[in-house]
């Protein structure tokens, strides 16, 4: 089956491996000091929970200091 893939890359802090798995839960925040005072943490989740309604995937790749890699498919019907 065809897939659409979109791949999002930042130089920022980077998510440790333990963490990861919980980006995608709602209201989770790495480190409230280093997060807008305005957010919530429900991004990720909702990222998360549209992919997967759409029968898509979403997944990170990143490391602590070494920015993150976030990529986004779907499926093309």
């Amino acid at each position: 089956s065809n897939s659409a893939v979109h791949t999002v890359k930042d130089n920022g802090i980077g998510i440790s491996k333990e963490d990861q798995e919980k980006i995608w839960e709602r209201f989770y925040q790495v480190d409230e000091a280093r997060t807008n005072s305005n957010s919530m943490g429900l991004g990720l989740s909702m990222v998360k929970s549209i992919t997967e309604y759409h029968d898509g995937k979403v997944e990170v790749d990143s490391s602590p200091g070494e920015g993150s890699i976030f990529t986004l498919t779907l499926p093309v019907k």
